[in-house]
């Protein structure tokens, strides 16, 4: 190893060894990028640049040896002998092409690494004929050892150097192969010289023909730079010529197959070509139609002719396909010049998608898009075909209008997507029990509309409606929302309703009102007198829509007091709606319409916030106590508004209770649950309200965050009289002190009825006997009462009696 490090450091011109390093790194990637490109081509382009590569390699080999020679410096005259200097040229050419020849090839096993060893040959072979040519005037002696580890060294490098440039045909497994190529040469090149001893000696003259060595080795040099730039070159040109005419034949291939959808070309009746599309959309491959007659393809003879009678004109025919299905599709042909003779270019498209669509916009232009059924025009028109055919037979038939019970509370509660998926149940659950001759449609959001043709007599229709409401109820046995899952029936009959369509249907619109208004999943006939009734009702909904902005609801106050110490605890918030026309409405009216058309949200926020800010201005912090509907509880906001409201107004939370239902929490209790724990974590209070009515649980009494109980007042009524009603309020109680739960009693009105709960250690009252509900101005003297009268003991107004009170203050 120190004797080859010597021979560099000290005997060559480090200069030219770079240089030499350089040219044999070039032809090493010229001659691995040549390689990779031998085995992508064939015929004899392929043995073409076999010699291309191997040329570029050879005299890469040859122009390292003698440009590392002319680095050397042995310090005597010396020469080189021309005819073993071509020797040596020709060999790294031959024997490296054989090499190259061998790795490219899957003839010989382990092709690519024998070829390399070859190479490894090759450099050997020209090293020292290279040598050989060598003139000087002395005597070389050879160490024989180095020579055999130069030999190894070229050939165990250069059997790895072609497996790697060859491996996946990337440019860093083509760069780790030039390295190694590069490694392979240099490294023979120079243990080779430092097997080499020179002897001067004065008797050795240098031949008169012999070539000096600066002029051979710049000459071969610069040849061999030639080469390689020639070579790679036309290597760059190849690629891209090749990159050209792939481009070329995808894009006519490209216009081919984008030509409709399809594309053959006839020579007479004659199928002489078809594309991939064509392939595709028949299943014909080319040797199934190439050669035979059109028809195979196009069936009618009188398509065939008008297309060729017709040239450029669209036509719509049956195409067949390999199954012998038929396709819809149109034609367009054209005439070309195909191989130097006229053609027919026939154009396929396929018309299914098309025709698919515009069935489907037809079928969109009569039925309902959600749920399938037919829509409101083609309700209409078969209603007024209907009643022309019975007006001629004589017959009645019914028109049924149908909508889901609360089904803005689905909507409101689970989302839009639950509606339309209840939409659509209800669509399949009735149609499953009408007959053929019965007609179910979707005139709009929840509204539904039936025809029942052919009825002997009215009781048809009334067992027609109780087959979709049994249906409907069934329905909800198995559906995890079955609550929601009902419907009001409307019936008119014709013709002893309305002799016209707009006529049936207004009547069983207001049938529809009626079954409504009786309590919902029932159906009703039309009767004359409900118009009168619907149309008050829907004059009123309208005027609610407007109360708010006319400022027509005010707020009363009932004060709810403690038992114990006859203190004012808090008030309760009552809404009151003053109608210019029809004066004082009552709520057991009013406020079921607003649940029912939903601008309940908008007057339970109304009536929230101004409850707020008028108690925030209380100088004696009472509490006030507020109505929350079902469906402002159930809404994803409450929570954020109730925030927001105690926020802005300046209202402790700790004064606000809100008054729920348990119709409220049933109808989801997850939902509901939430909801109240959000709300307590604001601090607000939570009170049970009209408990002992509808639905009750004492689960919800355990499960949901209480902070009061209130009992209904219809039990309170004759309370101390009425044995079963004690019984009822004595076990309320009872529940109330063991759950550590304050109970209020409503609807107190007597002092008899004030003293059996003051007996029974009832908490809290509220009722006429302590107070009726008044504008909270006549209650100033409790709201903004003073530090030195709250210990004042005083009746309030409208007590009669003279119950003895007093403020609390907190």
């Amino acid at each position: 190893m120190f004797t080859i490090y010597n021979c560099i450091a000290n005997e060559h011109d480090l200069r030219l060894v770079v240089l030499a390093a350089l040219v044999c790194a070039l032809a090493s990637f010229a001659a691995i990028n040549f390689l990779n490109h031998v085995r992508k081509t064939t015929g004899y382009m392929r043995d073409v640049w076999l010699c291309v590569a191997a040329i570029a390699s050879g005299f890469g080999i040859w122009a390292t040896h003698f440009i590392a020679m002319l680095a050397y410096s042995p310090g005597i005259p010396s020469g080189y002998n021309i005819i073993l200097t071509i020797l040596s040229l020709l060999a790294a050419i031959m024997l490296t092409g054989v090499g190259l020849s061998i790795a490219s090839g899957n003839r010989v096993p382990a092709g690519r690494w024998v070829g390399g060893a070859t190479v490894g040959g090759g450099i050997a072979a020209m090293h020292y004929t290279g040598m050989a040519a060598f003139e000087i005037a002395g005597r070389i002696q050879w160490d024989p050892v180095l020579v055999v580890v130069s030999i190894v060294l070229g050939a165990a490098i250069g059997a790895t150097a072609l497996p790697a440039g060859l491996r996946d045909g990337s440019m860093k497994w083509k760069a780790i192969g030039a390295v190694l190529l590069t490694l392979a040469i240099c490294s023979h090149h120079f243990t080779a010289m430092g097997a080499v001893s020179i002897i001067p000696d004065p008797t050795v003259v240098v031949s008169q023909m012999a070539l000096p060595a600066g002029w051979l080795a710049l000459g071969v040099a610069l040849a061999s730079l030639t080469i390689l730039f020639l070579a790679c070159a036309g290597l760059a040109l190849d690629i891209r010529e090749r990159h050209r005419a792939e481009l070329e034949v995808d894009r006519m291939r490209g216009l081919a197959d984008a030509s409709a959808e399809g594309l053959l070309v006839c020579y007479g009746d004659k199928i002489v070509s078809i594309n991939s599309s064509l392939t595709e959309l028949t299943g014909y491959v080319p040797d199934d139609v190439i050669g035979k007659s059109l028809a195979i393809c196009l069936p009618e003879e009188s398509v065939r002719r008008r297309l060729i009678a017709n040239p450029r004109e669209r036509i719509e025919a049956e195409l067949r396909d390999v199954n012998g299905q038929f396709i819809s599709a149109e034609f367009i042909l054209r005439s070309i010049d195909f191989a130097g003779q006229p053609h027919h270019a026939i154009a396929v498209r396929d018309l299914r998608d098309r025709k698919k669509a515009e069935e489907h916009i037809h079928f969109l232009a009569h039925h309902d898009a959600l749920t399938g059924l037919p829509n409101r025009n083609s309700f209409n028109a078969r209603l007024d075909q209907e009643i022309e055919v019975h007006q001629a037979s004589g017959r009645s038939f019914a028109v049924f209008c149908l909508d889901l019970d609360r089904f803005k509370e689905v909507n409101d509660l689970f989302g839009h997507a639950a509606g339309d998926a209840l939409l659509k149940r209800v669509a399949k659950c009735v149609t499953s029990v009408l007959d053929r001759n019965q007609m179910m449609a979707r005139l709009g959001g929840d509204e539904f509309a039936i025809i029942a043709t052919n009825l002997s007599n009215p009781s048809v229709a009334g067992r027609i409606a109780e087959n979709v409401i049994e249906a409907l109820r069934i329905e909800n046995e198995s559906s995890t929302t079955a609550s929601f899952v009902s419907t009001s029936i409307g019936v008119a009959i014709f013709p002893n309703d309305a002799l016209d369509g707009r006529g049936l249907l207004t009547h069983a619109d207001t049938a529809l009102y009626r079954a409504k208004t009786d309590g919902r999943g029932v159906y009703r006939f039309f009767e004359a007198a409900m118009g009168i009734e619907v149309r008050d009702r829907r004059m009123l909904e309208h005027d609610l829509r407007s109360a708010i902005s006319r400022r027509e609801f005010d707020l009363a106050y009932q004060p709810q007091v403690r038992l114990d110490t006859r203190e004012i605890a808090s008030f309760e918030v009552l809404l009151r709606w003053r109608h210019p026309q029809r004066g004082q409405v009552p709520p057991s009216v009013f406020i079921p319409v607003a649940e029912e058309s939903g601008t309940i949200q908008q007057i339970g926020e109304w009536v929230l916030r101004r409850a707020c800010e008028e108690a925030s201005g209380w100088t004696n912090p009472l509490g006030i106590a507020v109505n929350v509907s079902p469906m402002q509880l159930h809404n994803p906001q409450f929570t954020q508004l109730v925030h927001e409201i105690l926020v802005q107004t300046g209202l402790a939370p700790g004064r606000l209770e809100l008054e729920i239902t348990e119709t409220a929490l049933i109808r989801d209790f997850n939902r509901a649950l939430a909801t109240l724990r959000q709300l307590k974590a604001l601090g607000v209070r939570i009170a049970m309200d009209d408990f002992g009515t509808g639905y009750s649980s004492l689960s919800n009494l355990r499960a949901f965050p209480f902070d009061k109980i209130k009992i209904d007042g219809s039990f309170i009524k004759a309370v101390d009289a009425n044995e079963q009603a004690a019984t009822i309020v004595r076990a309320v109680l009872g529940i109330g002190r063991g759950l550590k739960l304050p109970v209020l009693a409503e609807g107190v009105e007597t002092l008899a009825e004030l003293g059996f709960l003051d007996s029974e250690l009832c908490d809290q009252i509220q009722g006429y006997v302590v107070g009726k509900p008044a504008d909270i101005a006549g209650f100033r003297y409790l709201t903004h009462a003073t530090e030195s009268v709250r210990d004042l003991e005083f009746p309030l107004p409208h007590t009669g009696a003279g119950v003895a009170l007093k403020v609390i203050r907190r």
